[in-house]
C-alpha cells in the first residue's frame, strides 16, 4: 500500500502552508477577537481554488477529490479553526449535497459559482427542537401549483448569514417519519428567508453561527434536491463527508498544538534545564504524537475509500469520534505542557483549547457516531 501524496498533493500542501503562514497565522488572534474572518480572506480562498477543491472540473472545481481537500484543510487549521469551518460549511456539506443529489441541471446551475468562490454555500438541518432526532424536524414544504412554500426555523447554521446558497430540509409529508423529509436549494435573496444575529460561541469565533428563518419561501419545484421523501438519505451521505473532512480539522489543530508544545518544551527552562528533559513532559508529547499519527492514517484512508467509491459511512464515523475525542486529548496536554501560559489569551494553544470543542458536538454529536458505528457491526455481525 502506498500512502505517499502525490506531486500534485505536495504542490498542494505547499501553496496551503504558504497562504496560513502568510495570511492566516498573523490575523488569527484578530479573528477570534473580532469574530469575524475578512471577506479578503475568503475571496483569496477561492483565487486559490480552495473553494472547489473536491469537485470535479466539469463544475467549475479543482479536481482533486477528497483527499487534497483534506489536505488543505489541515493546513488551514494549523492557522484559524474558524477559516477552516467556514470552508468547510460551503464545501464539505452546503455544495456537497448539491453534488451527492442535485441533478445534472443543478449542478451546472449551481456549483460553478460555488466552486469558484462567486457565492458560498451552506447547510441547514438542525432545529430548536431537532437537533440529533432529524425525525422530530418541524419546517415544512407545501407544494403548490408551481413551487412549494416553505416555513420553519433553523438554528446553529454554519456560514448564517453569509452564505448565498442554503441546502435546507424541511417535511413535505408529515406523519412519516424520516421519509417524510426533502431537501431543497433555498437562495437568500429569496422573499421571506432571513437570517438571525450570529450566535456569540465558546470557540470558532470568526466562523458565523446563525438561526435562519423561513417564511412562506416559495422555490420553485425544480429547486428540490433529489426525490421527494428522500431529505433524510441526502443529510446522512452528506454528513458522511463532512463528518470525515472533519478529521482533517481536527488533525491540523492537533499537529499544530503539538509542534508549539514541542518548541515550548525546548525553550522553557526550569529545574536548570529545558522542561524537555522531564520525563513528565516527554511521556505528555509522546501520548499526543501517538494521537496525531493515528488521526492522520484513519482520516487520510477514508478520504481515499471516498475518491474510490467504497462506502465509507462507518469509517467517517469513526473519523469524526475519534479525531475529535483525541484532539481533546492534545489541546489539554498542549496547555498542560505550556503551563499558565498555555491558559493565558495571548498565546495560540488557549485559543486551540475552546475551538477545539466543538468537534465533538457538530456534523452529529460523537454519541450519534457511536450510535452510527454500533449500527454497522450488528448489522454486518463483523467488524
Amino acid at each position: 500500500m502506498d500512502f505517499t501524496f502525490n506531486e500534485e498533493q505536495e504542490m498542494l500542501r505547499d501553496m496551503a502552508r504558504k497562504f496560513t503562514q502568510k495570511e492566516l497565522k498573523p490575523i488569527a488572534a484578530q479573528i477570534d477577537e473580532t469574530g469575524e474572518v475578512p471577506r479578503k480572506i475568503i475571496d483569496q480562498m477561492a483565487e486559490l481554488g480552495f473553494m472547489g477543491l473536491a469537485f470535479p472540473e466539469e463544475y467549475g472545481g479543482a479536481g482533486f477529490g477528497e483527499v487534497g481537500y483534506c489536505i488543505v484543510l489541515e493546513e488551514l487549521s494549523r492557522g484559524c479553526a474558524s477559516t477552516a469551518a467556514i470552508l468547510g460549511g460551503h464545501v464539505s456539506i452546503g455544495a456537497m449535497a448539491i453534488y451527492l443529489a442535485g441533478t445534472e441541471e443543478q449542478k451546472q446551475k449551481f456549483l460553478p459559482d460555488l466552486t469558484s468562490g462567486e457565492k458560498i454555500a451552506s447547510f441547514a438541518l438542525t432545529e430548536p427542537g431537532a437537533g440529533s432526532d432529524a425525525a422530530a424536524m418541524r419546517a415544512t414544504a407545501k407544494e403548490e401549483d408551481d413551487c412549494f412554500v416553505l416555513n420553519g426555523q433553523k438554528t446553529f447554521i454554519t456560514n448564517g448569514g453569509l452564505a448565498d446558497v442554503y441546502s435546507v430540509f424541511a417535511r413535505t409529508d408529515p406523519g412519516t417519519g424520516t421519509r417524510g423529509i426533502s431537501t431543497f436549494i433555498v437562495e437568500k435573496d429569496m422573499p421571506g428567508f432571513t437570517a438571525g444575529p450570529p450566535e456569540k460561541k465558546m470557540g470558532i469565533h470568526g466562523s458565523p453561527t446563525t438561526d435562519i428563518f423561513l417564511e412562506d419561501v416559495r422555490v420553485p419545484k425544480d429547486h428540490m434536491l433529489g426525490a421527494r421523501g428522500n431529505g433524510f438519505r441526502v443529510a446522512m451521505e452528506t454528513l458522511d463527508v463532512g463528518r470525515l473532512s472533519l478529521g482533517a480539522q481536527c488533525l491540523g489543530l492537533a499537529k499544530e498544538a503539538l509542534d508549539l508544545s514541542i518548541l515550548h518544551a525546548n525553550a522553557r527552562e526550569q529545574f536548570g534545564g529545558p522542561i524537555a528533559r522531564l520525563q513528565a513532559i516527554q511521556f505528555m508529547l509522546a501520548d499526543m504524537a501517538a494521537d496525531v499519527y493515528a488521526m492522520e492514517n484513519m482520516t487520510y484512508k477514508t478520504a481515499w475509500m471516498c475518491d474510490q467509491k467504497i462506502r465509507f459511512s462507518r469509517e467517517s464515523a469513526i473519523v469524526k469520534l475519534f479525531c475529535s475525542e483525541a484532539l481533546g486529548r492534545v489541546v489539554d496536554k498542549a496547555v498542560q505542557v505550556h503551563g499558565g501560559m498555555g491558559y493565558m489569551s495571548e498565546y495560540p494553544i488557549e485559543r486551540f483549547y475552546r475551538d477545539a470543542r466543538i468537534t465533538r458536538i457538530f456534523e452529529g454529536t460523537n454519541e450519534i457516531q457511536r450510535v452510527v458505528i454500533a449500527r454497522h457491526l450488528l448489522k454486518n455481525k463483523r467488524f
